[in-house]
């Protein structure tokens, strides 16, 4: 699955849960001040994340959340992908 695939499933995912038209969810979008996300809707959404993919995240992950972004991050993070530069951590 390509990232820009991956972002696609989790605009529909968060769309989904939180009865939103795709078209209005952004990178940049806010859960709770943009799209109404409030507390049980953020944890139903991040294990439907969880679920979809296959991973788990964090709870000290999970409070960083605050846009689409943040579980985009957190997902790449957690699915092991490298989103800016190529493998560092080999020593």
């Amino acid at each position: 699955m390509t990232k820009e695939e991956l972002v696609d499933r989790v605009r529909e995912l968060i769309a989904e849960k939180l009865s939103l038209e795709v078209e209005d969810i952004t990178e940049e979008s806010d859960l709770v001040e943009d799209l109404d996300a409030d507390s049980l809707d953020l944890v139903d959404l991040i294990m439907a994340v969880e679920d979809e993919f296959g991973v788990s995240i964090a709870d000290e992950d999970v409070e960083k959340i605050k846009t689409v972004g943040d579980i985009f991050k957190q997902l790449l993070q957690a699915l092991n992908i490298n989103q800016d530069s190529p493998e560092e951590e080999e020593e």
